[in-house]
């Protein structure tokens, strides 16, 4: 339904930084930058598989807080990495990777809060 999104961060280099090592264990990276002068203003990069941008991070007014954003992930394995990489890199946890069966059965996820209080998940629906 949706075709992309974006949020507004408060240290552009630091969350990106942050944002490509964790978002690299689950095969999403940078294709696309866009600078102040191309924009009027606004710095920013796009994530996304296959060379398709669907998550943004930028410069703006106010940094995001409190929302939700989860990612797909391939497998088990690369929700528990994507959760001790965040970790290591400063993120704060905010539910550890485990199933979350109230959800269905095979709902594996793990949150991390980032720099700016967004809530970040990454989720397996497969069975293990």
């Amino acid at each position: 339904m949706l075709d992309h999104m974006g949020i507004t961060v408060s240290d552009y280099a630091h969350s990106r930084a942050f944002y490509e090592r964790v978002l690299g264990v689950l095969d999403y990276g940078i294709v696309m930058d866009v600078t102040k002068e191309q924009t009027g203003g606004y710095e920013g990069c796009g994530f996304g598989p296959d060379g398709k941008p669907a998550f943004w991070i930028g410069t703006g007014q106010t940094a995001s807080t409190g929302l939700h954003v989860a990612f797909v992930a391939s497998s088990r394995a690369a929700v528990d990495e994507f959760h001790a990489i965040a970790l290591q890199h400063g993120a704060r946890d905010n539910g550890a990777p485990g199933l979350r069966p109230h959800y269905h059965p095979n709902y594996y996820g793990a949150f991390v809060i980032d720099f700016d209080g967004n809530n970040i998940e990454a989720v397996c629906h497969r069975p293990e």
